[in-house]
């Protein structure tokens, strides 16, 4: 049992990491391209292109490693005051909150000696007592990382999603350059959405799809900017 409970434990820190992982490459990949896309519109300097690419790529990983630690640390105070006043609430208020414990199993279907038997078990031990509380009562549950860890992996994945769209520019010249990012980048937004659909058990190739189309509509408004601005790339 308890191998299986620290191996689901491990399993959901993975997925969690994973996560953060695709919300900052992703985010990263997007608004480069798009910024990419936005400025060969308008010109065709080769060294335009990358000055633009990388000072969006330092400042949006800045931004996303920010509000990553900011949110992460929003989230885990919450959590503890939370928690804090569960503690008081079972120190102060234990009947009261004994009943809120025998209600929530009752609705789960147990009855009679087999309920009293859970909630005994459950409140003879505090620390116990208070994570069903957290968990069944009010759906809250600890955060797997610190804010640090979070934002390191959120500006990190950030940087290399947004140095994605610029390496095709370093072998070919801009209009040349420019299709292959995009070829580059649907293929590798298709990729991650099918590990993310294996992940989560759902449909592979829609999945991996609505990746795609979801990056390429962030990524048109940029293009469209660029060429309201000035020329189009073809």
């Amino acid at each position: 049992m308890h191998l299986r409970h620290s191996t689901i434990e491990k399993q959901s820190n993975v997925g969690s990491k994973f996560r953060d992982f695709i919300l900052g490459w992703q985010d990263g990949l997007v608004n480069v391209l798009g910024i990419v896309l936005g400025i060969v519109a308008a010109t065709a300097s080769t060294k335009l292109v990358f000055i633009s690419g990388l000072a969006a790529t330092f400042a949006e990983s800045i931004s996303m490693a920010a509000v990553a630690y900011t949110s992460m640390k929003a989230s885990k105070e919450f959590y503890d005051s939370e928690k804090m006043n569960e503690m008081k609430e079972v120190r102060e208020v234990p009947e009261q909150e004994r009943e809120e414990i025998r209600e929530i199993y009752f609705k789960k279907g147990f009855r009679g000696k087999m309920l009293d038997s859970i909630v005994r078990k459950i409140t003879s031990n505090k620390k116990m007592w208070i994570d069903v509380m957290m968990q069944e009562e009010l759906k809250l549950f600890p955060e797997k990382m610190t804010p640090v860890q979070e934002a390191i992996i959120v500006g990190f994945s950030t940087v290399v999603g947004s140095l994605i769209p610029l390496v095709s520019f370093m072998f070919f010249p801009v209009r040349e350059a420019v299709w292959y990012s995009l070829a580059i980048s649907s293929m590798l937004l298709f990729s991650i959405g099918v590990i993310k659909s294996k992940l989560s058990a759902g449909n592979l190739l829609k999945s991996g799809i609505e990746m795609v189309v979801i990056g390429m509509l962030a990524v048109i408004s940029g293009y469209l900017i660029g060429s309201f601005l000035g020329a189009t790339i073809i």
